[in-house]
């Protein structure tokens, strides 16, 4: 029954370093996806500051076109003074002439406004395109490591199972049918040691026989309390004996 023990330890500490390499290649593919996340929001900080810039720049324009279309009144009203020859009229005109020019005046401060505010924008498009280039930069010399790494466990990993096969087949069908079912409910805890008369799984104190029937190594025997498979060496009894 020793030769038994030895094995399943050996499988399971095989499973546990196949567990390990699963759970790394689990990290992976969030880390792999965070990594183009925060390059996909550079990205858009950089297109919201060059998009912030086409509105400003839009919005002068319009601001430049409606200068342009009130001088072009100051003019009409001009030259409609010219031609008028009542005075009613003319002062009418003049009105109309200095509405128009206090318009300018406010739409002007307007494209102050606008010229301020673009040149900010512009600072910020210049910011977020060095921010945007740094970090597409970092993430691909990342997911260039990441991918590689995943190469690397995947190979480990495939090794290991291959290896796994070959230990289960050295081991009797009741046996390894049982070690399945533990490891699957258990995790790869399964074959666990007995120190002071405690299972090392689920630490619970055994009964006398269930300890007589561990050292004697005549069965596979398991715990009352969890059921996982039980084993007892001289070493145990040294540090049960201290």
């Amino acid at each position: 029954m020793q030769e038994i023990i030895e094995k399943l330890l050996v499988l399971q500490d095989r499973d546990r370093k196949i567990h390990h390499v699963q759970e790394e290649l689990a990290h992976i593919i969030p880390e792999r996806d965070g990594l183009k996340a925060n390059a996909i929001s550079t990205q858009t900080q950089l297109e919201t500051a060059k998009n912030r810039v086409k509105q400003i720049e839009a919005e002068r324009k319009r601001v430049e076109l409606e200068i342009e279309s009130k001088k072009a009144q100051i003019l009409k009203y001009a030259n409609q003074q010219l031609e008028t020859r009542k005075n009613e009229e003319y002062r009418a005109l003049a009105h109309e002439i200095d509405l128009a020019k206090e318009s300018i005046f406010k739409i002007e401060d307007q494209e102050i406004n606008l010229m301020e505010q673009a040149e900010v924008a512009q600072k910020g498009v210049a910011k977020a395109t060095a921010d945007a280039a740094a970090a597409k930069k970092l993430v691909d010399e990342k997911i260039v490591h990441l991918d590689q790494r995943e190469a690397n466990l995947r190979k480990e990993l495939a090794e290991l199972q291959s290896g796994r096969a070959q230990m289960i087949s050295g081991i009797d069908e009741p046996t390894a049918y049982k070690y399945e079912r533990l490891l699957k409910h258990k995790g790869d805890n399964v074959v666990v040691g007995v120190e002071h008369s405690v299972c090392g799984g689920c630490h619970m104190r055994l009964p006398a026989q269930i300890m007589a029937s561990c050292r004697g190594q005549a069965e596979l025997i398991t715990c009352t309390n969890c059921g996982r498979i039980l084993y007892f060496t001289r070493d145990m009894v040294v540090t049960a004996t201290e």
